[in-house]
């Protein structure tokens, strides 16, 4: 028993699973750009520099959202009052939504296990159909991260939107709309260097939440990050650093909702940092324990419908009456200060600066942070959820 438990503590403390090396290039160049262009300022990639937490303000904490799954309709009945306030009862936005469901079916595998006279058995069986996985989880992580949950019904000739009324058409207006792909997916799972400067970033040094692509593989979840936190302890004199760090994200409900319930989730990495002379990150390796996520992106001012950056999307669906509608079922100091990357915010960093409720994140353990040690001193996994060591909340 004991060298078994030795031997599992080999192999989760030894890097090298998974996506490792150095940071993609077109990850670096992709990050200087687009942090410069939205901020106005360079991206840093630092170390020493890079905050070891950060959290958005509390009143832009994404809400809990609904993934609208294709095989009982997308977001159909949202859509479905949308033609009555704005095409004449006509249904042409909810057509296009059926016909996209449509277009998107596949052949569909699954494992069945069948009694018979000899006992149980398992077989596969194939249909055409839509793979429950399918949805909108993209449009409403873009939307959550985006916009203030609605609060109130808005009436708009004649028709009257409920607030999950409108968090369906906001799902609907962004699900194809152009996004900023900040790491992963065209060369797999998302380097651990990038990670940690993309979150340092954007969340450490901006508040502002991004999103992943939480489940490499071909199912496809997307969820928004709001906090994350982190412990590191430095090696090999200095030029590589052990860093554990969770990050909170909004997870989805089983039905949309007027106000959704909370439903937040952590997941856990635990990586391995190499720096260069000047204390750069260049790149790193996961450790076994370590979750591993597919893609980080942040969504861009809607484009509409059947147009160059959205050619997928509804184009039925105006963005600036979703847009109104959505302005009107909040309150409007919300939307004064509510912080997007696009279109820029004149005073966002103000907002953006805003110290967070203490006990919003949970702050790393300075002491375990050891700098020019040969060997790593035990990392003091930061908590944001209650979650232990070596282990990840399932997305």
């Amino acid at each position: 028993m004991a060298v078994c438990t030795f031997l599992v503590a080999l192999v989760c403390s030894a890097p090298g699973w998974g996506t490792s090396g150095p940071v993609p290039q077109v990850d670096r160049e992709t990050q200087d750009r687009v942090f410069q262009e939205l901020w106005s300022e360079p991206f840093v990639w630092k170390f020493d520099e890079l905050p070891a937490e950060g959290v958005a303000p509390e009143f832009r904490t994404p809400y809990a959202g609904y993934i609208y799954p294709d095989s009982i309709g997308g977001t159909h009945k949202s859509l479905q009052k949308y033609d009555q306030a704005f095409h004449h009862g006509r249904g042409p936005a909810a057509a296009f939504e059926w016909s996209d469901i449509a277009a998107h079916k596949q052949v569909i595998t699954q494992q069945v296990r069948r009694g018979g006279l000899f006992g149980s058995r398992t077989a596969s069986m194939q249909a055409y159909g839509t793979p429950y996985w399918h949805g909108h989880c993209n449009g409403w992580t873009a939307a959550a991260i985006r916009h203030a949950e609605p609060r109130q019904a808005v009436t708009k000739n004649g028709v009257t939107f409920t607030p999950s009324d409108i968090k369906g058409l906001l799902a609907e207006l962004y699900t194809y709309s152009e996004i900023v792909d900040l790491g992963g997916e065209n060369y797999g799972n998302v380097n651990p260097g990038t990670l940690h400067a993309v979150l340092a970033n954007w969340l450490g040094r901006h508040a502002h939440p991004i999103a992943m692509e939480a489940t490499p593989g071909k199912e496809k979840w997307n969820y928004p990050i709001y906090a994350y936190a982190a412990s590191s302890s430095k090696r090999a004199g200095g030029r590589q650093v052990e860093v554990k760090l969770n990050i909170k994200y909004a997870s989805n409900i089983n039905r949309e909702q007027d106000q959704a319930p909370p439903n937040s989730k952590t997941k856990y990495f635990h990586y391995l940092l190499d720096l260069d002379a000047s204390g750069n990150v260049t790149g790193g390796s996961y450790y076994r324990d370590s979750s591993q996520i597919d893609l980080l992106w942040v969504a861009r001012f809607p484009v509409p419908g059947g147009q160059p950056g959205n050619q997928q999307g509804n184009p039925h669906l105006n963005v600036d009456e979703v847009l109104s509608l959505w302005r009107s079922s909040v309150e409007q100091e919300l939307v004064d200060k509510w912080v997007n990357v696009e279109p820029v915010a004149p005073a966002r960093t103000v907002v953006a600066q805003t110290a967070p409720d203490s006990d919003r994140v949970v702050h790393a353990e300075p002491e375990t942070a050891v700098a020019n040690a040969d060997s790593a001193a035990p990392l003091n996994l930061p908590d944001l959820t209650g979650i232990s060591p070596g282990g990840s909340s399932s997305p």
